[in-house]
Parts: C-alpha cells; sequence; structure tokens
C-alpha cells in the first residue's frame, strides 16, 4: 500500500481545488486547502505535520505560487512541492530538488504519481 500524505492544495479555482481534494481523499491522502498562498502560508506555520504543497501558479494574493514554493522550501526543506500551472511552462531542470511541475490540464493519475514519487 502506497504511503499516505498530509497534502496542502493552494490553488484560487475553487472546482479545481475541491475536485483535486475529492480525488486524493479517495485514495486516503489527507488534504488541507488554502484559495491562496497567503492561507497557505498561515496552514503551513500551524501544522507541521504537511508532506506535501500542491500549488498553482497564477493566483492572486500577495505572492504566487512560485514566492510560495520559495518561501516553503526556506521554512521546510523537506516538503515535497508540486506546481501546476495552465499558463507558464516550468523547465523541470530548473526547480529546486523535491519538486515536480505539472502543466494543466494535469491528469490526477499523474498526480498521485508524483505525489508517490516525493513521498520515498
Amino acid at each position: 500500500m502506497a504511503q499516505k500524505a498530509v497534502v496542502l492544495i493552494v490553488d484560487d479555482e475553487p472546482l479545481i481545488r475541491f475536485t483535486t481534494l475529492d480525488r486524493l481523499e479517495e485514495v486516503g491522502h489527507v488534504v488541507l486547502e488554502a484559495g491562496n498562498a497567503d492561507e497557505a502560508m498561515v496552514l503551513f506555520r500551524n501544522r507541521s505535520d504537511i508532506d506535501i504543497v500542491f500549488t498553482d501558479v497564477n493566483m492572486a494574493g500577495s505572492m504566487d505560487g512560485l514566492q510560495l514554493a520559495r518561501r516553503i522550501r526556506a521554512v521546510r526543506p523537506n516538503v515535497g512541492i508540486i506546481i501546476t500551472s495552465g499558463v507558464v511552462n516550468l523547465d523541470p531542470m530548473l526547480l529546486p530538488a523535491n519538486t515536480v511541475f505539472l502543466p494543466k490540464p494535469y491528469q490526477h493519475d499523474r498526480l498521485l504519481s508524483s505525489i508517490h514519487e516525493l513521498m520515498r
């Protein structure tokens, strides 16, 4: 059985967030959600058990998903980060260690396999 993760989903599109949350919970992951990076940082500071942060790049608020990823990496380097976007395409070779890029629209199976990879 695959290891279960505590995943924080950060996306300003509620439908995408809820759909992803449902899929991850269906397979046994514990899922937290935030509508922007500021909400995500509050959750992140209050929960030491977050294994994976899954964030969109383009969001309203004081920072985008890339800035959020950098802040999380600075605070807790061991947390896995999955970045998604339908607007920008990030070169995987330029991403920090323990980070995956999934272009939108992504397949939920690909998201699940990325979580599994990052949990190793």
